[in-house]
């Protein structure tokens, strides 16, 4: 039942991304699978924010606990939109290795809870971390598409991704790594998929320092440079 569960999830991402397509066929093959991947992102967060928060259990105080129904339908469905996503980028070589390597050790670690029949709810705790961002990194990627992103919704992206990211994915990540290797129940096979997706976690965190740098001190020479001119195109004024 799970694989088919799975079979079908990725049937419909493809029928998804046929269908915008077929009907955005104006568009570029980037921009449909873009919308795909923002509407799994939004979908996602919800029904494992839902898990996490209502359904349980708290991933933080039983991990490696026995799956519930709901956790196998939430993995299935990602499993199957990790599975499209992994052979799109492939395809169409789009991604470096680092983000291959992201969706390489998502694929693996939703096929071992489900495997194993337990760590569902650290697993899903994982799929709400790794794509709360994804809805940002999407609304970015249109941004720069409308050329709309040199602005202050830009710049309020950039800084809302940042600091989800950091917050979520590295502290409240960390704090989760805790609790998995603490813990005696999880498949030591769970702990050290956990361990690599916190180092992957870091790996993304340094391009993201890198790049928050790299835009600050840009619009600091901007701004730096803007105020030079007004100075120097108001001096006349006060001559006069």
């Amino acid at each position: 039942m799970t694989s088919l569960s799975v079979a079908c999830s990725l049937v419909c991402w493809v029928l998804l991304y046929t269908c915008l397509c077929l009907h955005n066929s104006r568009r570029s093959y980037e921009w449909n699978c873009r919308l795909v991947t923002l509407l799994h992102g939004i979908l996602c967060v919800c029904v494992t924010a839902y898990i996490g928060f209502a359904d349980g259990p708290w991933p933080f105080t039983h991990p490696g606990v026995e799956n519930t129904a709901l956790q196998v339908a939430a993995m299935s469905l990602s499993l199957g939109y990790f599975l499209f996503d992994m052979g799109w980028c492939i395809y169409f070589h789009t991604e470096g290795p680092v983000m291959l390597g992201h969706h390489g050790l998502s694929i693996l670690g939703i096929l071992l809870a489900l495997g194993l029949g337990e760590s569902g709810t650290e697993a899903c705790a994982a799929l709400f971390g790794t794509e709360i961002t994804n809805p940002l990194l999407q609304a970015r990627w249109f941004l720069r598409q409308m050329g709309r992103y040199e602005g202050l919704a830009g710049d309020a992206v950039d800084l809302l991704f940042v600091a989800l990211f950091t917050s979520v994915r590295i502290g409240v990540g960390s704090w989760m790594l805790y609790c998995e290797l603490a813990s005696p129940r999880p498949s030591p096979l769970m702990k050290a998929g956990s361990v690599a997706m916190y180092v992957l976690s870091w790996v993304f965190m340094v391009d993201i320092a890198r790049f928050g740098f790299r835009k600050s001190r840009a619009r600091y020479r901007t701004w730096k440079e803007r105020r030079r001119m007004l100075e120097v195109n108001g001096n006349p004024g006060k001559a006069d």
